[in-house]
This record gives C-alpha cells, sequence and structure tokens, in this order.
C-alpha cells in the first residue's frame, strides 16, 4: 500500500522548509486572492498580537533526559491523529486550488490530520465527503437560516460521517477586511455569507442547549476569546472549545488567541477539548499551544499558503514538514511527547520580532509579501 504521506519528488525539493511556499503562493494568487488569505480586520491589530502573543512565549528546555524515542501522535475527539492538528476553516478554499474543500480533506486523510470545512466552501458537504469517506472530517456552519434550517446541516453532515459539528460564533457582523475593500475584491465566502446574516446575530445559548438536546455529535464552538464564556460552553454541553479570534480577521483590536489560551484552559477544566488558532505556523507553535493547555491547533493561513504554493501535495508536505519540526522542539525540550508538557515549559519573554505580521515566523523571506 502506497503511504499517502509520499509526495511528488519535485514538491518535496522546492520546499524543503516552510516558508519556501509563501513566494510561491504568492506567484499562484492574483492580488484579490492573495489579500482574502493574508489580510486582517482593520489595522489588522489583532493580527498582529496572534504572532506577537506566541512570539512572547519562550522556551525552558530540560536536559539530561533519555529522549530517543518521541511520540508526536495524538489523538481528538476519538480519532487517532499523526498530529494534534485540524486544517481551520476557509471560506474560499477554491480559489487557491481547484479541488477546494475536497483537496484539503483528501490531504488531511493521506497525513493524518483532520480538516473543519466550512460551510461556505465549494464543492460542499457532500462532494468534499464522498472524495474524502476516510479523512477525519468535522463541518463548520454559520447560522443563516431557523432551526429547521441547522438542523438540516447537521442531520447531513451525520448522514456523511463527519466527526463533529462546529458552529462559528464571532461572525455577528463581517469583520471589515480593508485590503479586501480597498481593492475591490468580493470573496466567494463573503458573497455566501452575506445572506440570512440575522440568523447568526441572533444565535445564542439556548438555541445551543436545543441542539445539544437533541443531538449526539460532538459539538463545537468556534469563536471562545474569553474565560467567562468558556464557562458557559462547558455548562451547556460543548465538547471542544475553539479558542479564536478568525485569526484577526473580524474583531479588530482584539487579544492574541495564545494570550488568551491560559484563561480558558483554567475556565474549563478539563471539562472539554481545547483547540487554538491564531498565527500557528511552525512546530514551536503547536508545542508552545499544547504546553499551555490546548488539545489540538488550527492552522488556517499556513494550510492556505501551502494549497495555493503546490496544491494537495503541498499541503501534505507542509504537515510532513510541521511534524519534523514539532519532534525537533519536543526532543530538546527534553519531553518524548505532548504529555509532558506542561506550562512550566514556557516563559514570557519580550519577543524580538519589532513588528509583527502574518508571515513574520519566516523571517527568512523578503519582504514585500
Amino acid at each position: 500500500m502506497t503511504d499517502g504521506r509520499i509526495v511528488d519528488s519535485d514538491v518535496e525539493s522546492r520546499f524543503p522548509v516552510l516558508h519556501k511556499f509563501v513566494p510561491a503562493a504568492r506567484e499562484n494568487l492574483d492580488d484579490g486572492a492573495w489579500d482574502y488569505l493574508i489580510g486582517g480586520a482593520e489595522t489588522e491589530t489583532t493580527q498582529k498580537r496572534n504572532r506577537m502573543a506566541l512570539d512572547r512565549l519562550a522556551f525552558r528546555p530540560r536536559v539530561m533526559r533519555d529522549v530517543r524515542s518521541l511520540k508526536s501522535t495524538a489523538s481528538f475527539l476519538g480519532r487517532d491523529l499523526t498530529l494534534p492538528v485540524i486544517l481551520a476553516p476557509i471560506g474560499s478554499l477554491q480559489q487557491f486550488s481547484e479541488t477546494g474543500g475536497a483537496g484539503i480533506s483528501q490531504a488531511a486523510g493521506r497525513f493524518g490530520a483532520i480538516h473543519m470545512l466550512s460551510s461556505v466552501c465549494q464543492p460542499g458537504l457532500e462532494a468534499v465527503a464522498d472524495a474524502a469517506p476516510d479523512a477525519a472530517r468535522i463541518f463548520q456552519l454559520y447560522v443563516r437560516g431557523d432551526a429547521a434550517w441547522v438542523d438540516g446541516h447537521i442531520d447531513r453532515a451525520i448522514d456523511k460521517g463527519y466527526m463533529a459539528f462546529c458552529f462559528t460564533i464571532d461572525l455577528d457582523y463581517y469583520g471589515r477586511r480593508e485590503r479586501d475593500k480597498a481593492k475591490g475584491f468580493l470573496s466567494v465566502a463573503r458573497q455566501t455569507q452575506a445572506e440570512g446574516e440575522e440568523y447568526q446575530r441572533s444565535f445564542n445559548w439556548d438555541d445551543f442547549k436545543r441542539i445539544r438536546d437533541k443531538y449526539d455529535i460532538p459539538l463545537i464552538l468556534k469563536g471562545i476569546a474569553t474565560a467567562e464564556d468558556a464557562e458557559i460552553a462547558v455548562k451547556e454541553g460543548c465538547d471542544a472549545i475553539y479558542v479564536s479570534n478568525h485569526g484577526g480577521r473580524q474583531l479588530d483590536h482584539g487579544r492574541g488567541g495564545a494570550a488568551v489560551l491560559p484563561e480558558v484552559v483554567q475556565a474549563v477544566d478539563r471539562k472539554a477539548r481545547i483547540i487554538l488558532d491564531g498565527g500557528i505556523m511552525r512546530g514551536t507553535d503547536l508545542v508552545k499551544a499544547l504546553a499551555l493547555g490546548a488539545d489540538a491547533v488550527g492552522i488556517g493561513r499556513l494550510q492556505g499558503l501551502a494549497f495555493a504554493a503546490a496544491g494537495i501535495d503541498g499541503v501534505v508536505h507542509m504537515l510532513n514538514l510541521l511534524e519534523l519540526e514539532v519532534q525537533t522542539v519536543l526532543g530538546n525540550l527534553g519531553v518524548t511527547g505532548y504529555d509532558e508538557l506542561t506550562p512550566a515549559h514556557v516563559f514570557q519573554e519580550p519577543d524580538v520580532v519589532n513588528m509583527p505580521h502574518a508571515l513574520s515566523a519566516f523571517p527568512l523571506i523578503e519582504e514585500g509579501y
């Protein structure tokens, strides 16, 4: 049987390190698609703080440990994974590569990660499931209809074998993404989301309780950014808390995801699983998140860069490179797996990036992207 993680030799040689995906993606994308992938809301302060929150975490390595055998695999909601990675929902994947959401699910299945499919991503719920029936898939919904409309999507997801169902809850009002507006770019996702926005704005805890009482499928709430909301979510039966600020694309001047994580971990108190996204671009970022108490990380922009640069093989190879980085970090920290990580492995230090931005995790690329 062919190992699905093996990629075309040309892809492997062209992208020996993660930052090589950036110029290739930029070359393949027009200005509108590039700005949609890279940009944030208004001043992009929240986006910058996502990176700053990660960059300020320094490691406290322990030495003289036997680290010959490393385990970088994990499980999440009952699925065994090569890495604790969720390929985060992106609404316009089809603008990066023609296979769209189907291609990302196939890549996730080949590597052993999870794909969270956006409800505004083509080719849609059923077609993606048919294209990657064995992949670990979660369906993410923007609420654009009444209770019957929502239940219809849950029923369809269950019928097609999605392992969990996620509601994004930080998009009541679509963020002012000024890169897009200044150039007149309107993404396919935005065109779709504009219909029925009043339903998202009225979606509340009573609605979630009704759904929890009706369905057994694991439920995830994406967009939680405070301990207070995390505590309510756990009380109402949420299975996984997804700490996210939409990649800095919604509310400007928010806190960085990694800065929010500790208070959420404390509030959840192991009663639910925790996902963190927001600026995750390197193996060091993943390890920092798990040291602070996350169970998995969501990867958005890096996913899009790899997909735009080299399609499905690009995403698989990106995950292979990420795995190598993670293993290097674990071994040099003096641990053999995530279960040995604790908050004591990280420490707050001044960051060394003068102006953090979406690509500041890759200081070796040329400026101008």
